[in-house]
């Protein structure tokens, strides 16, 4: 299935099968499976290679050497139909890999307007949430999720199953074993939190009282001698509720793995 306007240099292979949106453009050295569907005004450069059963939103952007939808490299994999589903205008840049789930039926997915930068690798059954930055060789291992608005500095490695809270930022060359909480800065091997991003949290248009409501939250947990029970506690106590602070308790309370300190 092929919308108007779509066009395909003639140096391109598209399997049979392929569904193409409006105003697709693939170019030379291209290489483009049958399950793959591409939606509106996705521009795929050149030497690209998009196959399994991936799906990539409107207005996405791939550059030359990217590996789109592989086969897992996870050793559990058995067959079937495991996808990967990018939203709109995400831009994937030079050799970068982003791989389909492990199993029959799953989904590695990765959210609209990211920015996946050269060398970037997005391991099987991640979820990356929206306006999501990896620098230059950021790599996320299986089943790890990044919420919205989190940047990963160059070089950083994230372990399989490890959660990074929204609106977060790590520095570049971290090595991130355990959770890192939304709106929080961190840096490091081991890795350490310093604190709110307060950058990031200024550009999103986090109310200054907010961002003070965080900083004390953060020494509550960071700088007491208090467990994190205890100090979750001591937060829903003595600070003032917002959709904030509401998602910086309830994430450090659903850590499997514990958060960084």
């Amino acid at each position: 299935q092929v919308g108007m306007g779509v066009s395909i240099h003639p140096l391109a292979v598209v399997q049979p099968g392929a569904e193409l949106g409006a105003d697709v453009t693939i170019g030379p050295f291209c290489a483009v499976g049958p399950n793959v569907r591409l939606g509106d005004r996705v521009v795929l450069r050149s030497h690209v290679s998009v196959d399994g059963h991936a799906t990539l939103g409107a207005g996405c952007e791939v550059w030359p050497f990217a590996s789109i939808g592989g086969k897992t490299q996870d050793l559990k994999y058995k067959g079937g139909a495991p996808r990967l589903v990018i939203g709109d205008a995400t831009v994937i840049r030079e050799c970068a890999t982003l791989n389909c789930a492990t199993f029959d039926g799953g989904e590695t997915r990765v959210g609209s307007k990211c920015l996946i930068m050269a060398y970037c690798h997005v391991a099987h059954d991640c979820v990356v949430g929206d306006r999501v930055i990896m620098a230059n060789n950021a790599t996320l291992a299986g089943h790890i999720v990044i919420e919205d608005d989190v940047i990963l500095g160059g070089l950083t490695g994230v372990h399989q199953f490890v959660r990074i809270g929204r609106m977060s930022i790590l520095g570049g060359f971290t090595k991130a074993v355990k959770d890192v909480p939304p709106y929080m800065m961190a840096d490091g091997d081991p890795l350490k939190v310093y604190g709110p991003n307060k950058v990031g949290l200024e550009r999103h248009g986090v109310a200054p009282e907010v961002q003070q409501a965080l900083k004390e939250a953060y020494k509550i947990v960071y700088r007491t001698d208090l467990t994190t029970a205890a100090a979750l506690a001591r937060i829903e106590a003595e600070i003032a509720p917002s959709p904030e602070i509401r998602n910086f308790v309830e994430f450090i309370r659903k850590s499997e793995r514990g958060i960084s300190k």
